[in-house]
């Protein structure tokens, strides 16, 4: 199940930190700007909500990471779920198999981006686009989510990240100002 929260600028940060566990305070209040450090304890505060819902999970979480940052729960193996932040909204996916997800302001994008990142289909596929603004954020999206689920994280062959796709299912969130995808395995 997805949850995005794009109110982040009304979070009362003082209330947000005394929510949270020491470990995540400290890791919020690392980030210099305190919009980071909202999108910070909004996404876990997301991830709270979601898994109370979904798992009637109260409490501490405890969180380990993988090789590349991925995070996991050390209490509870078996649920997966991945969180995502952008300057308008934080997301969180929770499930039951491994998970990814990416959420992306739309923005203007370079030309030098989109070659860098962009396999030659893919950038007939945003040039030739209505909105190659949105375009190209749906497909960022989709490989950083795919990145995400399988804990890689971004790797230097962009073009080639969304070819063999036919074992995942891809969802999108379309909003005036960003995008969210899923990733998850069929």
């Amino acid at each position: 199940m997805t949850y995005i929260d794009d109110h982040i600028d009304q979070l009362d940060l003082a209330a947000a930190l005394a929510a949270v566990d020491d470990e995540r305070r400290e890791y919020a209040l690392r980030y210099k700007h305190e919009r980071s450090q909202r999108q910070c304890l909004a996404a876990y505060l997301l991830l709270q909500r979601a898994l109370k819902q979904e798992y009637g999970i109260t409490g501490e979480l405890k969180l380990t990471y993988g090789p590349h940052g991925k995070p996991m729960l050390v209490d509870y193996p078996d649920i997966h779920f991945n969180l995502s932040h952008c300057r308008d909204a934080v997301a969180c996916v929770v499930s039951d198999s491994p998970v990814g997800i990416d959420v992306e302001c739309i923005d203007r994008y370079r030309t030098l981006l989109l070659d860098y990142t962009m396999n030659e289909q893919e950038r007939k596929l945003v040039i030739a686009s209505p909105d190659p603004a949105t375009a190209f954020i749906r497909l960022w999206t989709m490989k950083e989510a795919l990145l995400k689920l399988t804990g890689q994280g971004i790797t230097d062959d962009l073009h080639t990240v969304l070819e063999n796709t036919q074992v995942y299912q891809f969802n999108t969130i379309i909003h005036p100002t960003y995008i969210c995808t899923t990733c998850s395995k069929l």
